[in-house]
Parts: C-alpha cells; sequence; structure tokens
C-alpha cells in the first residue's frame, strides 16, 4: 500500500498534491508542495507512524507568521484544523487546556474581556498556539513561555507524550523539549491572575505596533533574533543605513528595519539574497553574527 493510500483510510486527514502552497505563509512567496490537512488528534496519532515508516519528511506550518516555505517544498506539509469551541472562552478559568492550532487572535481577546495578567505578551502576534510555543514567540511585554504549563506531543510512532514546563524548557525565541518529529497538538496555559487594566494594555500595544511596525504589508515579522536585549536587531540594521534596500520586489522596511516586505512578484532566492547582503554587513562593520528568527530552508 503506498502511502497515499494508507492515509486515504485515516478518517480526519486530507492529503492534496501539487498544492500551491503560497498563502500558508505571510510573506506570500510562491511555494507548491503536498499539503496534508489534519483535523483531530486521533488522526495525528495515525498520520505520523504512516510518515515515519514511508520515511517521508514533514514539517508543520501553522499561521506560516515566521517561516519561508522553498519555491518546491520536498517535505510534506503538516497544517493542522482541530476543532475548538469558542464557547470554551466564554469564562474565565485558573487555567486554559488548548488546541494546537487556535489562533492567539482568540486568546488575545479573550485575555482583553476577562483581564488576564500576563497574556498581553502575545498581543498582535500572528500564529498559531502551537506555532508560537514552538519558537516561544513573544514582544516587548515578555515571551509566551511563562505562560505554559504543560504541552502535549505527539510523537513520530503516534504516542502521546505529556510535557511538563520548567524554567529549562524554553530559551530566546526557542524551545527546548521537542524532539525530533514530535508535533505540539495541545497546550496548558496558566495567567498571573485578573487585572482590569489589561484590556487597555492590549489595546495600547496594538497602537504601538501599527506605529512602528508594518502590518498590513506581506512580510514574516521579525527576521533576525536579536544580538542581545540591549542591541535590539531592527535598530542594527537601521544604523547601517539599509532601511528601504530592496533586491527584486523586497525591501527591507522604512517602518522597522526587522521587517522585509513582500511587494509582490519575488521569490525565493532574491529573499535569501537579502538575509545575506545584511548579515555580510552586520558582520563587516560590527562583527555581529546574525542569526535567524524566521525558519528559511538553506538546503
Amino acid at each position: 500500500m503506498s502511502l497515499a493510500e494508507a492515509l486515504s483510510t485515516i478518517d480526519g486527514c486530507e492529503l492534496a498534491l501539487d498544492q500551491d502552497l503560497t498563502s500558508y505563509t505571510t510573506m506570500r512567496l510562491e511555494s507548491r508542495g503536498d499539503l496534508l490537512t489534519v483535523r483531530s488528534l486521533e488522526a495525528l496519532r495515525r498520520v505520523l507512524p504512516e510518515l515515519t515508516k514511508a520515511r517521508r519528511e514533514y514539517q508543520v506550518v501553522g499561521w506560516g507568521a515566521n517561516q519561508i516555505l522553498p519555491p518546491v517544498c520536498r517535505r510534506l506539509i503538516i497544517h493542522l484544523e482541530f476543532p475548538f469551541d469558542q464557547a470554551y472562552l466564554g469564562e474565565l478559568r485558573d487555567e486554559y487546556v488548548l488546541p494546537a492550532s487556535v489562533g492567539l487572535n482568540h486568546l488575545t481577546a479573550h485575555a482583553s474581556r476577562f483581564g488576564l495578567r500576563g497574556w498581553e505578551v502575545f498581543t498582535g502576534i500572528p500564529a498559531s498556539l502551537g506555532g508560537a510555543i514552538f519558537m516561544n514567540a513573544g514582544t516587548n511585554l515578555g515571551e509566551i513561555g511563562a505562560l505554559v504549563r504543560r504541552v502535549q506531543v505527539v510523537t513520530p510512532a503516534g504516542d502521546l507524550r505529556d510535557v511538563v514546563i520548567d524554567e529549562g524548557s524554553f530559551s530566546y525565541r526557542r524551545n527546548n523539549f521537542l524532539r525530533s518529529g514530535e508535533v505540539i497538538a495541545a497546550a496548558t496555559l496558566g495567567h498571573g491572575g485578573v487585572d482590569g487594566g489589561i484590556g487597555q494594555k492590549i489595546k495600547e500595544y496594538l497602537e504601538y505596533r501599527k506605529r512602528t511596525q508594518p502590518l498590513a504589508t506581506k512580510n514574516c515579522g521579525c527576521v533576525f533574533k536579536n544580538p542581545a536585549p540591549e542591541l535590539p536587531a531592527g535598530r542594527l540594521i537601521d544604523e547601517l543605513g539599509l532601511k528601504g534596500l530592496t533586491v527584486g520586489n523586497l525591501r527591507i522596511s522604512t517602518k522597522h528595519a526587522n521587517f522585509i516586505e513582500h511587494l509582490g512578484g519575488s521569490s525565493w532566492e532574491e529573499l535569501r539574497t537579502l538575509i545575506e547582503i545584511v548579515r555580510f554587513q552586520m558582520d563587516h562593520f560590527y562583527g555581529i553574527e546574525f542569526e535567524l528568527e524566521v525558519k528559511i530552508p538553506y538546503d
């Protein structure tokens, strides 16, 4: 039985071959590949062993805000669409058990309504919960890792593994617990209590992001990690005079230099070229080796 035939027997998943994947990343660079949509935990637990047995490499793409896909994806792209009843967010809870595919926008709205202290840290991040936990997403206000209590992952063998989060589970823009081939399925989030001012804080931070970041353009969020808390990448790029630098129809944002805007019709190779120009300049003038925050395949 072929892999496609095996997957066709699993309820809750749908395989589509040679699909246009352009809309699966926020940068909107053209990409094609095989797409597997998984709509339940049970389906995911059956899917991963089949992929492992067939030795088919795969990667999970959520909202695609910090990922770039190549023109042709050799890996199978997995997109999770787990069911979630929005009524679950209709009341205040001590902790929240949430599927990986739920959007942070829904959680921000809930935090604003009920004043959940700590949840303001992911204000305005365009991501699914699983993607945000994978990269320990954050803003100037903090990181999501500080809120995570437990994470449920599915192993390549289809087993469930529950991770209890401790002080070593996260570091800057990464998790330290996910093993090769594992997929985040769900997570339990806590909070720091209720604060009536959180809603206003979220509103003000959203306004700040709109003023200082190119949220209305096609981009992948921050491209580079900050070399140190006191050395924000955007400021360093700005000081090099690189704002507005273009390659093809890709431009370093004039609003925030750690964003690259896609104006339409550009390619993966042009993005890599622009990134390498910035990295070369940073190393040449400052002796700093810029580390990527966005996930871009270089193989």
